[in-house]
């Protein structure tokens, strides 16, 4: 089970990184004209997974990632991986939980500015 939880922690990670690479991404890639950071497709994905974080935060809902996780850990008998540990680190904080609604909150608020900031375009599409 140990295995199953260390791959969702890293689809977890790999989620956060989307989240706040993307939005690094966006600013450096406009600042340096990278086409691909005004694709339409990408920053309504960007955007949905940030508000997607920030409503479960204000409804009280925990991650479901993050519970299906701490389920495959409880189930399993091994002791913490490697993954959880370092992995885990990065991504999880002894924060209140207002704390954290608060900041979900304030990088929507960013997200959303940066969508009229720097525009998202159509691609054009080939007949």
């Amino acid at each position: 089970m140990a295995l199953l939880a260390d791959a969702v922690l890293i689809v977890h990670f790999l989620f956060v990184l989307f989240v706040v690479g993307g939005l690094l991404a966006i600013w450096t890639g406009a600042a340096l004209g990278w086409a691909w950071v005004r694709d339409i497709r990408f920053r309504l994905a960007h955007l949905a997974a940030i508000l997607f974080v920030m409503t479960e935060s204000l409804v009280g809902m925990a991650c479901p990632l993050t519970v299906w996780e701490d389920f495959l850990r409880k189930t399993g008998s091994d002791g913490a991986s490697f993954m959880q540990h370092w992995v885990g680190r990065l991504i999880f904080y002894d924060l209140p939980e207002w704390a954290f609604t608060l900041a979900y909150v304030l990088f929507a608020l960013a997200v959303l500015a940066t969508f009229r900031l720097v525009r998202p375009r159509q691609h054009d599409i080939d007949p």
